[in-house]
């Protein structure tokens, strides 16, 4: 097995909402804000090479946006999914499996590209199966208002028709050295990729753990759907990620690719050292 960081673009949100309750005392010093008072995010997503196969865990925002889209998250792809791959030799065509953590825009706006821009969108990756839990397509297909803004049809609705869907059910072995965890306080049936890699244990943590500066326990972001299954899983995730000395995996951190996690004299969990795919 090998694995590769795939950089797909960066943008911005709102810090207030990715930190909730935080006062922005505390979350400006690890995720500075700028003038609109957004914080820089990262969509970064991992490539996974075996034998036989070769495993995407989400794509990034896309780039199936309008200006006003692009302006209100403050969309660069100087860096983008496509020139990811083809930077370790690879295209579109090639993907053979699509992890999907939940279908938020800015996890799986890379799943489809227009077929007739701005009217019908296709699957991206025709030779792909895009690996998803069934409640949470269930749930991104009849979105609550607090989440519909971040379910778009065109990211979604070509790969039902598509046929490219298969629909998990719980926690499972995804491969030898790929176990599939299942939360739920971000949103409904978020699944979490635990990869064996090189000795370590590594948590691709979507959104269960967007940056190193979420890492305190009550750091739960304004976008849960259920911020107290969110503060036990973290819990759980983290005591377990110091204990047996996990790496977690940032999608959005935009400096930080893996960190180890440890826990302060005073009970409180933060980023130990830092790594890059490439240091082990």
């Amino acid at each position: 097995m090998k694995l590769h960081s795939i950089e797909t673009g960066r943008f911005r949100l709102d810090g207030g909402a990715m930190f909730g309750v935080v006062p922005k005392l505390l979350w400006n010093r690890t995720n500075p804000a700028d003038e609109n008072n957004r914080i820089h995010m990262a969509a970064r997503c991992l490539l996974i090479e075996t034998e036989n196969k070769l495993i995407l865990i989400d794509n990034g925002i896309g780039n199936k946006y309008d200006a006003k889209f692009a302006s209100n998250y403050a969309i660069d792809q100087d860096t983008t999914l496509e020139a990811s791959l083809q930077a370790h030799g690879f295209g579109l065509n090639d993907i053979t499996d699509m992890i999907l953590t939940h279908l938020h825009f800015d996890h799986c706006g890379g799943s489809t590209v227009w077929a007739d821009p701005g009217v019908k969108a296709k699957p991206a990756f025709p030779n792909a199966v895009y690996h998803v839990q069934k409640s949470h397509l269930d749930w991104a297909l009849h979105p609550n208002p607090r989440e519909k803004a971040s379910f778009l049809k065109d990211n979604i609705e070509p790969l039902v028709a598509s046929g490219q869907f298969n629909l998990l059910e719980g926690e499972r072995n995804f491969l030898p050295g790929i176990d599939l965890k299942v939360v739920f306080g971000h949103t409904e049936a978020q699944q979490l990729p635990l990869i064996e890699y090189k000795g370590h244990k590594i948590l691709f943590s979507a959104d269960l753990f967007p940056t190193t500066g979420h890492l305190p326990l009550p750091y739960v972001m304004g976008y849960d759907v259920r911020p107290l299954i969110t503060l036990e899983e973290r819990g759980e995730f983290l005591k377990t990620a110091v204990e047996e000395k996990w790496l977690i995996y940032y999608e959005h951190d935009p400096i930080n690719e893996l960190s180890f996690v440890t826990l302060t004299e005073k009970g409180s969990y933060t980023a130990g050292e830092t790594l890059r795919l490439s240091d082990l």
